[in-house]
């Protein structure tokens, strides 16, 4: 019997668990899950004999190694920041290891260790990151197949609300850690190849410089550029392209309103305001607005939107910016903590609120004399608060990979899921499991 450690239990794991469940008998696994607080877990685990349920502080290092050193694969779901000490304990210990989470550079080197000792560091294999590689990379592989020369390649992914749950002006709920989307772009210069030039959007243009897609059946997004898409040329291989531009998706009317709030300076993250704690929405809007002696905090949001933003006013009224009645209260908060307060009351998942995950890959390629767009899309639709969209299109591949690895998979060294004898299968599977892209084929004239 073979046995999987799964480290950490967050929002993602429950699709995990239950492909693994679902595998177990048949492949005769023992699944092993250590978490820091346990007894939701053994209420919903407890009962089913090939399961085990221990409680783990992360950081102590000795049960830890005890826990990896008994298992046959390492499944880490827990935050990135422990990722690196959990592969030298897997290194150490010769077990494999899946993590979800981008390679960082301190990751990075302990490949020449991790091939030194056989072990596989596989990163990278939820989503976003994840499904991308792999969907984009079997589409390029089929294009090089045609002898067809790749010219552009777009890839944009949003984690967004269902159409049955979308009950907001904002066409937004947070489905992933509310931070990540209030401090979305910033932290370093947004780079791209367009045309072969390279291009460059500093933080205060990211969101006016968006582009319009349309998926059938579900409707028009707008994608805002990714921090840094060039690494993506030498990781699949496509030196020569002439234009990469990876990006993140709305709903119309997002970016737009949200480039109000990063031009007020609502998401600055750098500098602490006097007395947040006593600052009520209202106030904390005010203090952001250019003084005028007779006007209403509503009268000075409308001049500073300009006539050609007006449509967007609702959309802060919405919000409860205009509140006066209770303070956000949270003591040394900078301007970006104080809005993530406002937007968490505003864009939390109701008990009955469905996610959505939509991803789209945009490629053009000449074959002899002819240009074609071929446009890749994936829509999942979360089931419900458990297995949400964000659940199944992270755990699902990783839960894939996994049966892989024990299955014989192998590719010493710190990896992602670029090899096609891992991503095709993968893919594969996922397909049967409802997670499939649909490909839109013209010819550009």
């Amino acid at each position: 019997m073979k046995v999987i450690l799964v480290l950490g239990a967050g929002l993602s794991s429950a699709s995990l668990f239950r492909y693994i469940i679902d595998n177990l008998t048949t492949n005769a696994w023992r699944l092993v899950i250590a978490n820091v607080s346990i007894a939701s877990l053994i209420e919903r685990y407890g009962s089913i004999p090939e399961i085990d349920v221990v409680e783990l502080d992360v950081t102590n290092q000795e049960r830890r190694r005890n826990l990896i050193a008994d298992c046959d694969l390492v499944i880490s779901m827990l935050p990135a920041r422990f990722h690196v000490e959990i592969a030298l304990d897997c290194i150490n210990a010769k077990k494999n290891l899946i993590t979800p989470s981008y390679v960082s550079p301190e990751m990075n080197k302990l490949h020449d260790l991790a091939v030194q000792e056989g072990v596989t560091i596989m990163n990278e294999t939820g989503v976003d990151p994840g499904i991308d590689h792999m969907s984009a990379l079997k589409i390029m592989e089929e294009i090089e197949g045609k002898g067809a020369k790749l010219l552009s390649f777009k890839s944009f992914c949003g984690g967004l609300i269902a159409p049955e749950s979308d009950d907001n002006l904002w066409h937004y709920k947070f489905t992933w850690n509310p931070r990540n989307v209030v401090l979305a772009g910033q932290g370093g210069v947004t780079s791209f190849l367009q045309q072969k030039e390279l291009k460059y959007i500093p933080y205060n243009q990211l969101f006016k410089r968006t582009e319009r897609f349309d998926i059938e059946g579900y409707g028009s997004f707008d994608g805002y550029a990714n921090r840094d898409s060039m690494k993506y040329i030498g990781l699949y291989k496509i030196e020569g392209i002439e234009t990469i531009y990876r990006g993140t998706l709305r709903r119309p009317d997002f970016c737009q309103a949200w480039d109000v709030l990063v031009e007020l300076g609502l998401t600055e993250d750098g500098y602490v305001l006097e007395n947040s704690h006593l600052l009520t929405p209202r106030q904390f809007l005010n203090a952001f607005l250019p003084y005028h002696p007779k006007f209403t905090v509503e009268a000075k949001l409308k001049r500073f939107l300009r006539e050609d933003r007006q449509h967007l006013y609702p959309m802060f009224q919405e919000l409860g910016l205009f509140d006066n009645k209770q303070t956000i209260h949270d003591e040394d908060a900078s301007p970006a903590r104080l809005l993530q307060l406002l937007l968490e009351k505003a864009w939390t998942l109701g008990p009955k609120d469905k996610d959505m995950l939509v991803m789209l890959h945009e490629f053009e390629y000449k074959l002899g004399e002819q240009k074609y767009r071929l446009l890749s899309s994936m829509v999942s639709v979360g089931e419900d608060h458990n297995f949400t969209a964000m659940a199944n299109t992270v755990g699902l591949p990783i839960g894939i990979i996994a049966k892989h690895f024990l299955n014989g998979y192998s590719k010493p060294g710190v990896q992602l899921p670029v090899d096609s004898n891992l991503y095709l299968p993968v893919l594969e599977e996922l397909k049967e499991l409802g997670i499939k892209f649909i490909d839109n084929l013209t010819e550009i004239h």
